[in-house]
């Protein structure tokens, strides 16, 4: 077990001991968030014949070539075509077919002219115009092509996701399962939401704030409640814990006073400690260790050290669990809109929001980043970090930077 590693090194630990949970197969209806487990490919085109993307006529563009305002050429209509209908004429020289948006284009017929571009009575339509082959025609495949990948294994089922499964006739894809993610929040000093507070105590807001992140990741939160300060009832918790989930996120207990027993707890109960201190801040202090294939992930009782350790080092982890093939933090430069004054003997974590402003993104950080801020942590969406051995960090400092929610 290492004492101190570096963010970059417990990252890669902590996502290289976990793995994707079991799969299931979901109605499509229930799927949205889900990760699919298998590339898929297209069975069918998508359109799955030509049509229409306009209320209009279809016709042979070579009826069209001479039209003009001064010699439009009239051509005879045949039937209507509304959307889910089927032609059940040819088109031929010198006729047309009335067409409604989504119509399929009918035999013989290859482009189609708007309503506004045409003369019309029931009986004949007058066109103006040229019209080029295939002008205003949705060909088949258009959107998707038979044969080709849809959708890789690993991505998460967003809303285009959904509709080309959809359009592919794919009812019940085989997903992941949402991973179950215990918490675990230790502390006598803390009482739980909804009880009067005494002399000396605090509420358990750890234990919420984990919640929506999980909630927002894709697992299922399972909140074990309030443990005390006490090696044996860290550890019952934490063995209830490894029994029923996949992965545990506890908080408070892991620096080195008197009262931190969670890795004593994590040792008590055969776990394999991983590391206890990573170069960062906030999040310095944590205890990550692994049991019987599950990982621990002991944070900061501090609520925003809690959190930026979390979304430094757990987050891949907890994306690979869930199955997303693009697991790994993406890191890209930012440019902040506004300072940071104090200096950083070590690497420093800074939490905020990407705004778009004077024609840039920028990461605009909260006047506070302290350990025990939460309300700071209110709407932001990013985060940056500083680098060891620097000083105050004026607006417009480029770093690096990464996603810590979903735009």
């Amino acid at each position: 077990m290492k004492e101190t590693i570096s963010y970059l090194q417990a990252r890669a630990m902590v996502s290289g001991a976990v793995y994707p949970v079991d799969t299931e197969t979901v109605s499509l209806a229930e799927c949205a968030g889900r990760v699919l487990v298998n590339d898929l490919f297209a069975a069918d085109n998508v359109p799955p014949f030509d049509k229409s993307p306009y209320d209009g006529y279809a016709l042979r563009s070579d009826d069209s070539l001479n039209a003009s305002s001064e010699h439009p050429v009239t051509l005879r209509i045949l039937e209507e075509i509304p959307a889910g209908g089927v032609p059940h004429y040819e088109v031929i020289p010198g006729t047309a077919v009335k067409i409604l948006t989504g119509a399929p284009i009918p035999p013989g017929a290859d482009t189609v002219v708007a309503y506004e571009r045409t003369s019309y009575t029931a009986e004949s339509v007058t066109l103006f115009a040229p019209s080029a082959h295939n002008e205003n025609v949705v060909l088949a495949g258009e959107d998707i092509r038979k044969g080709e990948l849809l959708v890789k294994g690993g991505s998460v089922i967003d809303a285009g996701v959904m509709g080309s499964l959809a359009a592919q006739d794919i009812s019940a894809p085989l997903v992941y399962k949402r991973p179950k993610v215990g918490i675990i929040s230790t502390g006598s000093e803390l009482t739980p939401v909804g009880q009067a507070l005494t002399p000396g105590k605090i509420y358990d807001s750890n234990g919420y704030s984990l919640i929506a992140i999980l909630e927002e990741l894709g697992c299922q939160p399972n909140y074990y409640g309030i443990v005390k300060d006490d090696v044996d009832s860290i550890s019952a918790a934490l063995e209830k814990g490894i029994q029923e989930c996949d992965l545990i996120l506890t908080t408070g207990g892991v620096s080195v006073g008197d009262y931190d027993l969670t890795p004593a707890a994590m040792a008590a109960i055969g776990a394999e400690l991983l590391f206890r201190h990573v170069n960062i801040k906030p999040g310095m202090a944590c205890a990550y260790a692994k049991k019987d294939g599950k990982l621990i992930c002991g944070l900061s009782g501090n609520p925003a050290a809690s959190l930026s350790n979390l979304f430094t080092i757990a987050l891949p982890a907890i994306r690979r669990l869930c199955g997303i093939a693009d697991y790994e933090i993406k890191e890209f430069p930012v440019t902040l809109a506004n300072g940071f004054r104090k200096k950083s003997p070590g690497n420093r974590v800074l939490r905020g929001t990407l705004e778009f402003e004077d024609g840039m993104v920028k990461l605009r950080i909260p006047e506070s980043q302290g350990n025990v801020v939460i309300s700071s942590l209110i709407g932001c969406n990013a985060a940056a970090v500083i680098p060891a051995g620097s000083g105050p960090v004026p607006a417009g400092t480029v770093l690096q930077g990464f996603l810590i929610k979903k735009l």
